[in-house]
């Protein structure tokens, strides 16, 4: 069976060819957009539709029997369920005057409402989340800018109070070398005044053996 005839066996049950063709058409549409997006596509008693990841590997080439490198790629899976299995296999027989997939349960079509005020809800949650943290990321800036601020200040000034130190030092090692050259002028002078006490005894003495004589 192609396309054409499933359009045309289920055409008698929409109300015409065309509402068929255009059933069909939504149907196969909205499973291979749902199964490339990664979501997998579950109906009761039918199967599931699912995409499946393959990483790289290394395949023979059937003809020449070389090694090839097989590319990481996706490709889609069908898994029938277990009533599909059940009517092939023939553990269970078809139903005459109705339909061989199983009927969706009470409530469970009503599920389409719930679900998108689920994934509403949902983004909301996530953009009050986002919110938070932008708000949390600013207040930590703001914390962080003002305990730089507070700290620039104790920074500089221990800056200043060296370099006082060291121009005080500097003051008092010129003032202690000023001071160690000045000394030795004093030594010199008090070293030279023994001189004339000595050249004064000699003229005393010698006026004094002049006037014996």
């Amino acid at each position: 069976m192609n396309k054409a005839q499933l359009v045309e066996a289920i055409a008698d049950k929409v109300g015409g060819r065309q509402q068929a063709a255009d059933a069909v058409d939504a149907v196969l549409d909205a499973i291979v957009r749902a199964t490339v997006a990664g979501d997998r596509v579950s109906v009761t008693g039918f199967g599931s539709f699912e995409k499946v990841d393959r990483p790289a590997r290394y395949a023979r080439n059937p003809q020449t029997g070389e090694r090839v490198r097989v590319k990481k790629t996706s490709v889609p899976r069908f898994r029938a369920g277990q009533g599909f299995k059940d009517l092939v296999s023939g553990t269970k027989k078809l139903p005459k005057n109705d339909v061989a997939v199983k009927k969706a349960p009470k409530g469970s079509l009503t599920g389409g409402a719930s679900a998108t005020v689920k994934k509403a809800a949902a983004k909301k949650a996530t953009a009050k989340t986002a919110a938070a943290k932008k708000t949390t990321a600013r207040k930590t800036t703001a914390k962080k800018t003002t305990a730089t601020a507070k700290k620039t200040p104790a920074k500089k000034a221990p800056a200043k109070s060296a370099a006082t130190a060291k121009t005080t030092a500097a003051g008092k090692t010129t003032a202690k070398k000023a001071t160690a050259k000045k000394a030795p002028a004093k030594k010199a002078t008090a070293k030279k005044a023994p001189a004339k006490k000595s050249a004064a005894r000699t003229t005393t003495a010698k006026k004094a053996t002049a006037r014996k004589r």
